[in-house]
């Protein structure tokens, strides 16, 4: 398991003799076996810039950081659990790394390898199954029928220019897609990817929605995606803020959607704190509710998503009305190595899975600088398990609960009823 590492112009290398090391929180680590897979197809390896890689010399037994070297990770493809991040030091501590989420590389064998684990069937959702040349066509043929309709120009940007795949599913018309809805947010998430104020010191990735769409242009593009019985249509995208915040629009949309179509699935991505909002965007016809946490623990829910007029209590509520009426819950886990492990979260994780009657847990590497993520979060109280210890207790603890990575459609026993044609 030797050190991958990377020169200033970002040419990637194994070392000859050093062994790769990781990191869970703020503490190295060493790689054990049964943590590594070989990188997956869609993976990417990137340097970090302003780092040091920390190696061990297997001779000595010593830990040492490396100069003028700089420390590697990989990036996962949705559907891969990362198990630790990589071992590295910063060189400049004021320095924040680029919002995404690193996870730990070795050579080994001749080939790539990296801690993670899968938890998911990768195939959909891998960039490398997105045609450009069919994505360009699709992309000119729907703004050329909608000329009027500000959302598909919206979502050709996030397709062509941030390859988003939802977005560029929308105009394929395959699996799941988006609508986005909101410019606005009821929370101030720390890693926010749409929205950062000018003195965070992160850039966010992407530029959030500036217009409230309307009724129309939303169903024009649900109508277009809604036209199997597998199509997935969600609100709440990484483009928006809070989709909830605009309930009166998706209600009016979900109600003349279903009064001309009940195939496919509705879903809603959202953080759920507007109970109110979502019983309405419920009670409307919703299918799928899939709720943004990185913690069931107030005090580190509250830390990195600065809820404003809601509480966690708030999101508990929310998904445990969905989940009576007969909605598929699940939860987009923000997870981090060090910290989802440890032994308070996981309790407190499944027993908030418990009281809400989840279906579905959607692990979901956290976007963030780690240093900066780490001294925003209470410390840890108890022993911190490891990833792939946590991940194996949640199947045991929760055995009715999906572990995946992204959206499920429900079992046939297990889908909502939804009204007849017309009826709505």
């Amino acid at each position: 398991m030797h050190l991958v590492y990377a020169d200033e112009n970002g040419n990637v290398y194994d070392h000859p003799e050093l062994l790769a090391l990781a990191r869970s929180a703020d503490m190295i680590i060493e790689i054990m076996e049964d943590e590594l897979i070989p990188l997956p197809d869609g993976a990417t390896l990137v340097g970090l810039p302003s780092t040091k890689p920390v190696a061990l010399d297997p001779e000595s037994g010593e830990m040492m950081a490396l100069e003028g070297m700089q420390a590697v990770g990989a990036l996962l493809p949705q559907g891969f659990t990362r198990l630790a991040l990589p071992g590295y030091v910063k060189t400049d501590k004021e320095y924040k790394l680029p919002l995404f989420g690193y996870s730990a590389v070795v050579w080994k064998d001749g080939r790539f390898y990296v801690t993670a684990e899968q938890c998911d069937d990768p195939e959909k959702w891998n960039p490398e199954n997105c045609d450009t040349r069919e994505l360009n066509g699709k992309v000119h043929d729907f703004i050329e029928k909608y000329p009027d309709n500000r959302l598909y120009q919206h979502l050709s940007n996030c397709a062509l220019g941030y390859e988003c795949l939802t977005s560029s599913n929308t105009f394929l018309g395959r699996w799941e897609g988006g609508v986005p809805v909101s410019y606005s947010c009821n929370a101030g998430c720390f890693g926010c990817i749409s929205e950062q104020p000018d003195d965070s010191g992160f850039v966010a990735p992407q530029t959030r929605m500036n217009f409230r769409p309307r009724t129309e242009e939303m169903v024009q593009v649900m109508m277009e995606h809604l036209t199997t019985p597998e199509s997935i249509i969600s609100f709440g995208q990484g483009c928006e803020g809070e989709p909830s915040t605009q309930a009166k629009l998706i209600i009016e949309a979900i109600r003349e959607v279903r009064s001309r179509t009940d195939m496919g699935y509705i879903n809603i991505n959202t953080n759920a704190g507007l109970s109110d909002h979502i019983r309405g965007i419920v009670d409307a016809g919703l299918d799928l509710m899939r709720v943004s946490t990185i913690s069931a623990l107030d005090d580190h829910y509250n830390a990195y998503y600065k809820p404003r007029g809601y509480t966690l209590a708030n999101v508990e509520k929310s998904m445990a009305y969905a989940a009576k009426q007969g909605v598929y819950t699940s939860i987009n886990y923000l997870i981090f190595p060090g910290v989802t492990d440890r032994e308070e979260e996981i309790e407190a994780m499944i027993e908030f899975a418990r009281r809400t009657d989840l279906k579905l847990i959607q692990m979901r590497n956290l976007n963030i600088d780690p240093e900066s993520y780490l001294e925003l979060i209470p410390p840890a109280q108890g022993e911190i398990l490891g990833m792939k210890q946590m991940l194996g207790i949640f199947r045991e603890e929760l055995p009715n609960v999906v572990i995946g990575s992204y959206t499920h459609v429900p079992p046939v026993d297990q889908r909502r009823a939804k009204p007849p044609v017309g009826l709505v």
